[in-house]
Order: structure tokens, then C-alpha cells, then sequence
């Protein structure tokens, strides 16, 4: 039986190649922090309503961002598919976005009995859990899963459960890394659509940019 347990099979880049695509460009070098520091601030931006750029390992597989190549939001703000499909996406209101959640936490908000790495099962939201994650509930009460597996995928995963710790909701408001173009690939990709965006911060391997980082581009 064929198995393909990980999305994660496109090309992973190097701190140091990170770093040269910003010397590439002529701009700073963000802040590198480790990893339990870089979840912790991204997971502040989300709790302040804010949207996050995330570049992270090695790319998807297929046609969905599926944590690595993503941009993020908190799902309990249902006002943020406003912001997103208006600042960032420029796409239709309508459109609905998607949640990644932990394995273990899918079965408290959705009615699935299954696994979707891959984004591709839709399943009805728990009625008491739409107030809960309005962000990622269609109008319909449904919602195109993406389930996010510990070994799989330690650092997204990691990211929903400090998120998890802080809210009590281990699911994020998860669409791709693109405005209108293909999804980023590269961090020098990256690097450009987080600055055409207006989007809060961008965690790119251990560095994070954020407004202080933009406020020296812009005095440049």
C-alpha cells in the first residue's frame, strides 16, 4: 500500500541562504531567536489580532499551504477574513478560509473521524465550536480541515499548541503565502510579498521581522 505520510517534500533553505537573501536586497538582518522565543512571539501577534507571515522548513506538496509557506490568524476573530481577503489576498469576501489544527484536537471542534493532512475533507463544525472559530466556519457550518501531525510537522505543530495554551483553541486561520501570484517558495519570494503585504510580522526560519524591522527599512 503506497503511503505519503508528509506534504513537506519541496526544497528546505539554510539559515545562511535566508540571510543572504536579505543582503541580496540591501536590507537588515532581522532578529534570530530560538525556537521556543520565535513560537512565543508569533503567538503574541496572533492574540493581538494581528496576520503572520510563515516560512518555515521545506516546502508543500500540492496546491494548499499546509504550514510551512502560510499566512496566519487568529480563527476567533471573525472580522480577520475581512482584513486578509481585503489587504493581503484581494480576493473575493466571500471566499472561506481554511483551520489547521492538531491531530489531537480535531475531533473537540470538528466532526471528523479522520486525518486530513492534506487539507482535502470537509466536515461539519461542532455547533457549540463555531462561536468559538468563526474565522474558519463557512456559511454552510463546514470547514476544509487541515489536521497537523507532531512528528510530521514539530514546529507548526508546536506553534497551535502554545497558541492552544494561551486561548484554549488549538486552531489557526491558515491560507497560502501568495497575493494573486503562486505561493512563495524561496525567502527571497518570501521576503518580497511580506513587504507589498500589509501584514504584521514574518517568522522566516529563526528570524522574525516585525515593525521594528520595517520602521529601519523604511529609514533607508
Amino acid at each position: 500500500k503506497l503511503s505519503m505520510p508528509s506534504p513537506y517534500l519541496g526544497k528546505c533553505y539554510s539559515d545562511n541562504q535566508i540571510i543572504q537573501a536579505f543582503k541580496d536586497k540591501g536590507l537588515p538582518i532581522p532578529k534570530r531567536l530560538d525556537k521556543k522565543d520565535l513560537v512565543s512571539n508569533v503567538v503574541k501577534v496572533l492574540t493581538d489580532g494581528g496576520v503572520v507571515a510563515w516560512f518555515q522548513g521545506a516546502s508543500e506538496f500540492g496546491p494548499r499551504a499546509l504550514g510551512n509557506r502560510s499566512f496566519l490568524a487568529d480563527p476567533r476573530f471573525d472580522s480577520i477574513r475581512e482584513v486578509i481577503n481585503q489587504k493581503i489576498k484581494k480576493r473575493e469576501l466571500f471566499r472561506p478560509f481554511a483551520p489547521s489544527c492538531k491531530e489531537e484536537s480535531m475531533s473537540k471542534f470538528f466532526q471528523i473521524n479522520q486525518k486530513s493532512p492534506y487539507m482535502n475533507v470537509v466536515a461539519k463544525v461542532h455547533e457549540d465550536k463555531k462561536k468559538d472559530i468563526p474565522a474558519v466556519t463557512h456559511i454552510d457550518g463546514t470547514a476544509r480541515i487541515h489536521t497537523v501531525n507532531k512528528q510530521v510537522n514539530p514546529l507548526y505543530w508546536e506553534l497551535l499548541d502554545n497558541f492552544e495554551s494561551k486561548t484554549g483553541v488549538g486552531v489557526l486561520l491558515n491560507t497560502s503565502f501568495n497575493i494573486q501570484e503562486p505561493i512563495v517558495e524561496n525567502p527571497s519570494q518570501a521576503i518580497e510579498c511580506y513587504l507589498k503585504s500589509s501584514v504584521d510580522c514574518l517568522a522566516i526560519g529563526p528570524f522574525i521581522c516585525d515593525s521594528e524591522w520595517r520602521l529601519k527599512v523604511d529609514l533607508l
